[in-house]
Parts: structure tokens; C-alpha cells; sequence
């Protein structure tokens, strides 16, 4: 299908989806196949690094790192913490820090993330998108 087709065609239905299912239209930009690296880093910027400053930086961010994990900087992030790494770019369905801001961790120590509150399910899919699109953030 041509590109033009497809926006008469498949984005208003993919639109109305996205709507029905909560998530903005942001999302569709992000899409993993068409996502260049400049595009995912600014993706972190303007989207993700916020999420991650208000939800996670108070407990894995600057002097703090509980778990031994950090978030707030590349080198950091892909380290991981003391249960090792929690993301694999491209791949949110193996990565930890995925399953942790669901609220689906492992049953046997499920760490739940932010502990106090579940992250909203927009800021789930736009880390999630982040991720699989291959977590490119600035060094």
C-alpha cells in the first residue's frame, strides 16, 4: 500500500484504536520500524527521561540506588542493578524494568515499581515503545 493510501486508508482506524485503547497518537510516531536513532533519542528526551526523573529518580537516580540499579544516565541504565541489566533494547518482553512498571514482576519477589503507584498506562507505552525501538539515549 502507498504511503499516501495508507493515511486516507489505515490512520484513521489506527487512530481511532490507539484511542480506544488510551494511547496517544504520539505512539504511532514511535513505531519501532520506522523510528530512526535521532527519533528514539529525542523520544527518551521529551518522554521517557521525564516519566523516569518524577517516578524513578528519587530511589535510582543521582546519589541513590537502591538495588544498585541507576536510571538516570546511559552507562547506568544498561549496567542495570543487583539482579543485573533491566533493559534489552529492542526487546521490552525480556526486559525487567518493563515487567516492573507494569506491576508484573516475578511472583516469587515481585518489586513492583514505583512502589507506591503504578505508572500510568501511557507512560507504560511510551517506555515500552522507547525500549523496542532500541532505548537510544544521549551518552
Amino acid at each position: 500500500m502507498s504511503k499516501s493510501r495508507w493515511f486516507r486508508t489505515a490512520m484513521p482506524a489506527t487512530l481511532t484504536c490507539m484511542g480506544a485503547l488510551g494511547l496517544g497518537a504520539t505512539a504511532l510516531l514511535w513505531h519501532p520500524t520506522t523510528v530512526s536513532a535521532q527519533a528514539n533519542t529525542d523520544m527518551y528526551v521529551k518522554t521517557v527521561q521525564p516519566i523516569l526523573a518524577n517516578n524513578c529518580y528519587k530511589c535510582h537516580g543521582g546519589e541513590n540506588h537502591k538495588g544498585g540499579l541507576q536510571l538516570d544516565t546511559k552507562e547506568r541504565l544498561m549496567k542495570g542493578g543487583h539482579d543485573g541489566p533491566v533493559i534489552v533494547p529492542g526487546h521490552p518482553e525480556k526486559s525487567m524494568l518493563v515487567a516492573l512498571i507494569r506491576h508484573e514482576g516475578p511472583a516469587d519477589d515481585p518489586k513492583p515499581m514505583p512502589p507506591k503507584s503504578k505508572l500510568s498506562d501511557a507512560d507504560i507505552a511510551s517506555v515500552t515503545a522507547w525500549i523496542k525501538a532500541g532505548a537510544v539515549m544521549p551518552d
